[in-house]
């Protein structure tokens, strides 16, 4: 329980100040071929910015046949572009624009590296306070950010215990998503008539 002074306050003693990109694999998303892009499901989820993003998970809208960077399934993906700092974690291989960053720990933590950056929000700000008309942060800037490392039997700990919880937050959430197709597949139907209960079997009843 130990404290310490550093250049970013108190720290744990032991623990250090060290730079994201000690920390961190860093992939900068580049756009694909706009030809490439479709609505049916063709080749590749393609993410381009908070646009696709929802409370955890990306929406799939758009697919590419031409995707040039990738992040995969458990990266944190990084809005960088207007407003820099929103935050998602990819369900799936998946391609990324250039409004996106993917990023995952250099040892696979995906918990630890989601709540890191969301850790980060107040310094993503600046970059979207500094007088230009669109914000944006580049790969360099991202690597430079300095933040606290801790032991890494402790990142260790800290991912076995979240990233339970984390992939109990995702299976609830496809399970969310799911029963939504289900009820707009439906919904429509029951209310054009195509579908009609009152005519329908009763259910079973079992003892």
């Amino acid at each position: 329980g130990e404290m310490e002074e550093s250049e970013l306050g108190l720290i744990p003693k032991g623990w250090r100040v060290g730079k994201l990109g000690e920390e961190f694999d860093i992939t900068m998303g580049q756009s694909p071929p706009g030809t490439s892009y479709n609505e049916k499901r063709e080749g590749t989820a393609f993410f381009q910015g908070k646009t696709d993003f929802g409370f955890r998970f990306p929406e799939n809208r758009i697919y590419c046949t031409e995707p040039k960077r990738f992040a995969n399934k458990n990266y944190t993906l990084l809005s960088v572009r207007a407003p820099v700092g929103e935050i998602n974690i990819a369900v799936e291989k998946c391609c990324i624009g250039r409004g996106v960053a993917g990023i995952i720990h250099k040892k696979g933590y995906f918990s630890y590296t989601y709540y890191i950056l969301k850790g980060l929000r107040e310094e993503f700000n600046k970059y979207d306070k500094e007088g230009t008309v669109f914000g944006s942060i580049n790969k360099d800037s991202l690597e430079n950010i300095k933040t606290v490392i801790p032991f890494e039997n402790i990142i260790g700990k800290y991912q076995e215990k979240v990233g339970s919880l984390d992939n109990e937050i995702y299976e609830l959430s496809m399970e969310i998503k799911k029963l939504t197709q289900i009820r707009d597949t439906l919904l429509p139907k029951l209310m054009n008539g195509e579908i009609d209960f009152h005519n329908s079997p009763p259910a079973p009843l079992f003892i």
